[in-house]
């Protein structure tokens, strides 16, 4: 059996789609139709069941990807080892959040750079968890840091961390309130006071009052930035009460520029997840930074 038409064929199988395989191998859309029913008319039996939005694998076209799935990713391993042998330098293309990403995986990953011994050369892009993980499965990502855990088999997600939340604000809106109403989390305290948020809709003020007070914020945005580094220099400079990660706010909450408005038994968190493409991880740099991360977060408390 070819190798080239199962490797079209475990494409198709974990992305769903003969065009998002087509994308991913570097094929045109009807080179891979081509390729999976030259295999169908080898095995006699049909792999994929056509619908209007991608394919469906049938009983033998998931046994078939059970069994020959492992066996390609292993070539590909033995041949990517080759590979990173004979090369001086590797690049690997990482995407996620723009905050997290610099604070957090960039540095660690320049540690790897440093101290791995092997050339490795690093690009990153930022986006939202929904334009993060369309960038992976269409190929222009090695490694993506998203908040939302992919479905599917195309991309395999391992839980990075977990991220705090906090309610923050400067310390002149602090004694606004009273720190008797904020000891007895009481939402009322804290309405109808400005609000600094990455969006409109209030995601993580919405977020964080389910979590602690089970209820929607009657609350509206009076300053909205699209990034938290910048929402953080807002709070500081007394803007009005944010939530943010622990650990971007850590700093300030211990050079006192800003309060932490609650300490809830608790604290709303977030994950994180590391995605790729499923197979990929056989690359010995992607690999590699995959374990570096990984190892990294364990030290992000």
């Amino acid at each position: 059996m070819d190798l080239a038409l199962l490797r079209t064929f475990v494409t198709v199988h974990r992305a769903g789609s003969f065009t998002r395989a087509a994308a991913l191998l570097g094929l045109s859309q009807p080179a891979v139709t081509s390729q999976i029913r030259t295999l169908e008319r080898q095995l006699g039996r049909p792999l994929f069941l056509r619908q209007a939005r991608g394919v469906t694998p049938t009983t033998i076209g998931d046994e078939l990807a059970h069994k020959a799935a492992p066996h390609l990713d292993a070539l590909v391993e033995i041949a990517e080892a080759g590979l990173d042998e004979d090369s001086s330098l590797r690049t690997l293309h990482l995407a996620g959040p723009p905050e997290f990403t610099a604070e957090r995986a960039l540095p660690a990953l320049a540690g790897l750079t440093r101290e791995d011994g092997q050339a490795f050369a690093l690009r990153a892009s930022f986006g939202n968890a929904e334009e993060t993980l369309e960038g992976l499965a269409a190929g222009h990502h090695d490694l993506a840091i998203t908040t939302a855990r992919p479905r599917g088999a195309l991309l395999t997600a391992t839980a990075l961390c977990d991220e705090e939340h906090v309610l923050v604000a400067a310390p002149r809106w602090a004694a606004h309130i009273g720190s008797d109403k904020l000891h007895r989390n009481d939402p009322p305290a804290l309405e109808n006071l400005p609000v600094v948020e990455v969006h409109e809709s209030l995601p993580l003020m919405a977020r964080y009052w389910a979590a602690v007070f089970d209820c929607r914020p009657a609350i509206s945005g009076t300053v909205i930035v699209p990034d938290l580094r910048a929402v953080l220099a807002c709070a500081i400079a007394g803007a009005g009460l944010a939530v943010l990660p622990r650990y971007l706010c850590a700093p300030a909450l211990e050079r006192g520029a800003l309060v932490a408005l609650l300490d809830p038994a608790v604290p709303p968190l977030r994950t994180y997840f590391l995605a790729v493409r499923t197979g990929t991880l056989a690359m010995p740099h992607i690999a590699r930074a995959h374990e570096w991360l990984l190892r990294a977060a364990a030290d992000w408390a």
